[in-house]
């Protein structure tokens, strides 16, 4: 098995790319798809994040509102630190078994991982273990703007707010092996992504 981590911020890509990792054979771990799935209703996470919040972060139907928690967490810092003190335990340990059932495959295995670079530029990369690489999906500030205002429905204030409130391109830069460059169009991507996976398999085949 070789693992790659994959991360970027919002509107980079970083799940187009996934994708086509996925397409091209890879074993996709996302780790977004895996909290969207310890949040919903009945799941441990669920039941502790209504037990702080109350039935406000609920929506109609049952299901967790995330963008009631988001308005609760993203400028509170307390806040922020309560989600991820209820959410990080209970991710990592279903990454870490999500992990274990392809141990000892010839599997490539794509970690997707938004928050590998945190915000203060500090990466928990050790924290996985014998990673083959790290790859970054990075394209420039006002591209990725420009892609959450019209392919996401972002105010653009609240686009930039947002990416300011992550990890920086050059913290997320400075851990990579290989880094995607996705400012341009989508042909330009998929080159960039051939190249990128050229590289992934050279590294299966040397292990």
């Amino acid at each position: 098995m070789v693992e790659i981590a994959l991360t970027g911020g919002m509107g980079s890509g970083k799940s187009t790319v996934a994708a086509a990792f996925v397409a091209r054979g890879a074993e996709l771990i996302d780790a977004d798809r895996v909290v969207r799935e310890l949040q919903e209703p009945g799941q441990p996470v669920f039941e502790a994040m209504v037990e702080r919040w109350g039935a406000g972060v609920v929506a109609e139907g049952g299901a967790l509102d995330r963008g009631a928690v988001a308005e609760i967490t993203f400028n509170d810092a307390d806040e922020l630190k309560a989600l991820g003190e209820i959410v990080h335990p209970a991710l990592y340990n279903e990454i870490e078994r999500r992990r274990g059932l392809l141990a000892g495959s010839d599997a490539v295995v794509v970690l997707d991982l938004p928050l590998l670079v945190g915000a203060d530029g500090t990466s928990i990369a050790d924290q996985f273990g014998d990673l083959a690489g790290i790859v970054v999906v990075d394209a420039d500030t006002e591209t990725t703007v420009e892609r959450l205002v019209a392919g996401r429905g972002f105010d653009e204030s609240d686009a930039r707010a947002r990416i300011a409130n992550q990890a920086s391109r050059v913290a997320r830069i400075a851990v990579a092996d290989w880094v995607i460059d996705n400012s341009g169009d989508l042909s330009a991507l998929e080159r960039n992504i051939d190249s990128a996976w050229d590289w992934i398999t050279s590294l299966a085949s040397r292990r």
